[in-house]
């Protein structure tokens, strides 16, 4: 009997597995995996971006929810069983993981004010779900800058606890990006009060802003940090970066006992052109790579 209800659970343990969207096991088992961006690989919701992203020598793509302007939702083509399937086929022929969809549309439109958000969010967590992603990108743009109109903060608290509930029962975590210090976002968080809403943490802001990254990692804590942008300005490579000392963020998230993506975002050389993909992208993930792995 004893044997008998072992052989049914690990079945069930097995086909549990096996239905997973092939992209949820593709990821290296790594304490870090470094991704690019395909919006910032000039390929946004493109399939070829998987082979970029392998040709750049990275281990997964963030792949973009599509563009937003005035439209209820994403122009994303995740809505289409077919299509989707096409996504996660490519992943897995090519070894590449999607590491997170990014609802990058939210950098030019309010999140605060836009009255089609509940759609905007459940259509990326829907994708989420199908495609066995566990993170979703929410950025905080332009127009919901906490630190230059702090009078929206109550309208934005109230969405992201409502679009927590949504992420909970999708099991998906939705990371933010702020303008906000490190203080300020863990207190942000707390009135926020969902365990679904965590920071993705992105090196430029710190720093273009003259604080101390290391402190603001410190401060924030691996249980907040739900990804990385791991990136600066355009200017300089990573490697060349003189503000960033990476082996030093490195030491700081392995004391933090961190581990998760860092997902390359810009840092491109300012005598490359935009349009030098590989170079630009493919030195930057050799050298976080070098650094981290």
């Amino acid at each position: 009997m004893m044997n008998r209800k072992k052989f049914i659970r690990d079945t069930l343990a097995l086909i549990a597995v096996v239905a997973l969207p092939p992209a949820v096991f593709a990821a290296p088992k790594r304490r870090y995996n470094v991704a690019v961006i395909d919006l910032m690989i000039l390929k946004r919701q493109k399939l070829s971006a998987f082979e970029l992203a392998k040709e750049i020598g990275a281990d997964g793509l963030e792949v973009d929810m599509g563009g937003l302007g005035n439209r209820i939702t994403f122009d994303s083509k995740f809505g289409d069983p077919a299509q989707r399937k096409a996504f996660l086929d490519k992943a897995k022929e090519t070894g590449i993981t999607i590491c997170s969809l990014a609802m990058t549309g939210f950098y030019a439109q309010s999140f605060a004010t836009r009255p089609t958000y509940q759609q905007m969010v459940g259509d990326c967590l829907e994708a989420c779900q199908n495609m066995g992603v566990k993170v979703a990108f929410l950025p905080l743009g332009v127009t919901c800058d906490l630190v230059k109109y702090p009078e929206l903060r109550p309208a934005i608290v109230e969405r992201l606890r409502i679009v927590g509930e949504m992420a909970k029962k999708a099991g998906v975590i939705i990371g933010i990006e702020t303008a906000l210090d490190a203080k300020a976002e863990v207190d942000l968080l707390k009135e926020i009060g969902s365990k679904h809403i965590q920071i993705y943490f992105n090196f430029s802001n710190p720093l273009k802003e003259g604080r101390d990254l290391i402190q603001e990692l410190t401060i924030l804590g691996k249980k907040r940090i739900c990804q990385i942008h791991c990136t600066d300005e355009d200017g300089v490579w990573l490697e060349n970066n003189k503000r960033l000392h990476m082996p030093l963020v490195k030491r700081t998230l392995d004391r933090m006992g961190w581990r998760g993506w860092l997902v390359i975002e810009r840092s491109r050389d300012a005598n490359l052109s935009p349009r030098a993909v590989k170079e630009n992208f493919g030195a930057n993930t050799r050298y976080v790579k070098q650094v981290f792995q």
